[in-house]
């Protein structure tokens, strides 16, 4: 398809008093009637590092997308926050854009955001997709040497080192053609202050979804990826085995594969976010 960033609506909001960049892109059509998708992103980056997956949906879908404060483009918060506080900020910029129900899909440390909007906003989230995520401080991590390459934004300010290491943090297709994450992280997003990403890192500390995952009743769609260095395929199995409504979906793929293979894998997230009957749960 065809770029519909020509129709987003890029602007600076203030919620409860904290500025945040977001971009909206109405519905229309037949999908006028249909709650919008709110995105989630990954640490450290700006909206604009999802357009490859927003281009792949359909394009009367409404898509919400933001900057968490401190990254992108919205203003550093003035002081660090928790996971549980920016769920109920979010839920408030929602409500701010005068959306009472909506889908959220939430890709790597956004999975995390993802899974308490559906346990906080759970009379608001209509369908939840978690992509390449895990469960928060409880969870089987990547590699220490992976890891440790995450504790910093460097990949998000320096596009050299992006491509040196992309093909041992992201995996998949950024294996053969590293070069591919400095063109998503570089080039049109945004990093931000250092701070801000630090701040991000910081809000997930502690947090685990284990102890609410079977309360969600949500229809919940898993992705995970095969070889995925930074949140191993297992933590996809472990969602999908504990989430009472949740199928799981494996594909061929790293970290970053809604975004690099978003012709495969977006008409999934479509077919889940459309159907009026989710099949009965898949597990593994």
């Amino acid at each position: 398809m065809s770029s519909t960033a020509e129709r987003d609506r890029l602007r600076t909001i203030s919620v409860r008093g904290i500025g945040v960049r977001v971009s909206e892109r109405p519905a229309r059509g037949r999908h006028a009637a249909c709650p919008p998708l709110l995105l989630c992103n990954g640490i450290g980056a700006s909206l604009e590092a999802l357009q490859p997956l927003v281009d792949g949906l359909h394009p009367d879908r409404g898509v919400v997308r933001f900057d968490v404060p401190g990254v992108g483009g919205s203003p550093l918060p003035p002081f660090p926050y928790s996971l549980v506080a920016l769920t109920s900020w979010v839920g408030a910029l929602m409500a701010r854009l005068d959306h009472r129900e909506f889908d959220v899909l939430g890709l790597s440390w956004g999975g995390g955001l993802a899974q308490q909007l559906a346990l906080q906003s759970r009379r608001r989230v209509r369908r939840v997709v978690l992509v390449a995520t895990g469960t928060g401080s409880l969870m089987v991590p990547g590699h220490p040497r992976v890891l440790a390459r995450m504790l910093t934004p460097r990949r998000h300010r320096d596009p050299t080192y992006a491509s040196r290491v992309a093909s041992d943090i992201y995996g998949g297709t950024l294996r053969t053609d590293p070069g591919r994450a400095a063109d998503l992280l570089h080039a049109t997003t945004r990093a931000g202050p250092r701070r801000g990403y630090y701040y991000q890192l910081a809000a997930t500390t502690g947090w685990s979804s284990l102890p609410f995952l079977p309360l969600l009743h949500q229809p919940v769609l898993v992705m995970g990826g095969d070889d995925d260095p930074i949140v191993p395929l297992v933590n996809a199995k472990v969602l999908a085995r504990l989430i009472p409504d949740s199928r799981l979906h494996v594909y061929h793929g790293g970290h970053l594969g809604i975004l690099t293979e978003s012709d495969e894998l977006v008409p999934v997230l479509e077919q889940f976010l459309d159907d009026p009957h989710p099949q009965e749960p898949t597990r593994e």
